[in-house]
């Protein structure tokens, strides 16, 4: 076991001779430090969660931790080993040109990461549109970030692919939003009445911003309808929260024009028939018909 522990692998130069067991010690240190590594960052970014950090500082943190603490575990192997950095010069040359050209889309999608960490255009938590997509960022990994979408599906986007397309993101600086609902009332309803009962439900409403103020609008003469669209603001970070809002506000306005006795429209057609004579009408019996 003693010769095994002590054989030769390769010598280093100025007397220095790479051993199985030194090889052995320093991997044991390499991957005992990776594990490490990994513990102290987690424990980092618990104790900033358990201080309500934001979610973003506490990833960044992390993953500063982890790498950190990752190259001075390298540089601790490499130093019980006695190999000096210059060795893998060009060894590290040939590494970076075959990662280059075999690696490039993980390289992107790698520093595109760190990017979208500094610059922050997308955060956890925020609600963002992308390739007709809506969801919810829940994680920013070293290659793709995960979007959980409104139905329930989770999807991993390219890091990349968030830089270099267009990305709607709902919360980027405030969570207010405005939408807007439409009602259409019979031709002959008293318009200033169904204008002071749609800002009546509005007010009542607690998630309906004061400030910017909501307006009412009487849109058009419509068909069928005198149409009316109020645009609102409230303050929202998802589109399920938004169509909540408008569903309560619709069903209030339904509730105070029938306490109004205004009736809401529905479609409607006139029929207007030009005949030169009356029009005969008769009941046929159902033996009758041919």
């Amino acid at each position: 076991m003693g010769e095994l522990w002590n054989t030769a692998l390769i010598d280093l130069g100025d007397g220095n001779i790479l051993t199985v067991g030194k090889l052995v010690i320093a991997l044991v240190v390499i991957l005992g430090g990776f594990v490490l590594s990994s513990i102290v960052s987690r424990l980092v970014a618990r104790r900033l969660g358990k201080r309500e950090t934001s979610a973003n500082v506490v990833v960044v943190v992390q993953r500063l931790t982890f790498f950190v603490l990752l190259a001075v575990v390298l540089m601790t192997g490499l130093s019980m080993l006695q190999i000096p950095l210059t060795a893998f010069a060009f060894l590290s040359g040939a590494v970076a040109i075959g990662v280059g050209f075999g690696a490039q889309n993980i390289i992107n999608n790698f520093i595109s990461g760190w990017i979208i960490m500094s610059e922050r255009p997308v955060r956890i938590g925020d609600f963002i549109e992308i390739n007709d997509s809506k969801g919810t960022v829940e994680r920013i990994g070293n290659r793709s970030t995960r979007i959980r979408r409104v139905d329930g599906v989770h999807l991993q986007v390219p890091n990349s692919m968030i830089l270099e397309q267009v990305v709607v993101n709902w919360t980027l600086v405030d969570h207010e939003l405005r939408t807007s609902v439409t009602v259409g009332v019979a031709y002959g309803s008293p318009t200033r009445q169904v204008a002071d009962l749609i800002d009546q439900a509005l007010t009542e409403h607690p998630d309906v911003l004061r400030e910017p103020a909501h307006r009412i609008l009487f849109d058009d003469f419509g068909d069928s309808a005198l149409i009316f669209q109020v645009l609102f603001w409230c303050e929202q970070g998802t589109e399920g929260g938004l169509r909540r809002i408008q569903s309560e506000i619709r069903f209030r306005i339904d509730e105070l024009f029938r306490e109004a006795g205004i009736v809401i429209a529905f479609p409607q057609q006139d029929v207007h028939l030009d005949s030169q004579s009356p029009i005969e009408v008769r009941m046929v019996g159902p033996h009758e018909g041919g």
